[in-house]
């Protein structure tokens, strides 16, 4: 079984971000069942919403694009606290902070947003609240923002996978495909 180690530089505002990890986890999917064994101004905005749109609805997302933006800091938090209980916890804030923001009209400046959205995760409430109260997690926000500088990266999403195949954008799920087939391949 081949298991890949990969880093996503992501912004939980950014619709690009939700649809890149919306096709990362499509292509990890279909790998998956590949290999059974192997686990601007305002009309380009309103052009780039409805773009956004259709690509999101192929992804299974229905963008509503009215969440208010602000600060993403405390999300960037959240997302430690759920990696602190693993990678599926992890990968389900995500998912979670994403469907608030970008489909629920969620606050993502809010707490109790981010509380919700734990929760819908599988954290324990109490332990968002108190996570959030006491800025746990930010000194990891800061090292992961400055490791991000370190190794260039100047926009997101921006997935690494071993640590060395760097994938820039909301890439197709065939893009991600032919990486995990290479580095499949150079495996053996």
């Amino acid at each position: 079984m081949t298991n890949f180690n990969i880093k996503v530089v992501s912004d939980t505002v950014c619709p690009w971000c939700y649809v890149g990890k919306s096709r990362l986890d499509r292509a990890i999917e279909l790998y998956r069942k590949t290999y059974p064994a192997v686990a601007t101004t305002l009309s380009q905005t309103e052009m780039m919403r409805q773009r956004l749109t259709t690509i999101g609805q192929e992804e299974g997302i229905n963008f509503a694009f009215s969440g208010r933006i602000g600060n993403t800091r405390d999300s960037h938090r959240l997302i430690q606290l759920g990696k602190t209980k693993g990678s599926d916890v992890e990968n389900r804030v995500v998912t979670e902070l994403f469907k608030s923001y970008f489909e629920g009209d969620g606050d993502i400046t809010s707490h109790a947003t981010l509380i919700a959205a734990g929760e819908k995760a599988g954290l324990a409430p109490n332990e968002v609240k108190e996570w959030l109260e006491t800025g746990k997690g930010g000194a990891e926000v800061d090292k992961e923002v400055q490791e991000a500088y370190a190794n260039g990266v100047t926009g997101v999403p921006n997935i690494t996978i071993q640590g060395i195949h760097n994938i820039g954008g909301a890439q197709e799920a065939e893009v991600f495909m032919a990486t995990f087939a290479k580095i499949k391949g150079a495996s053996k």
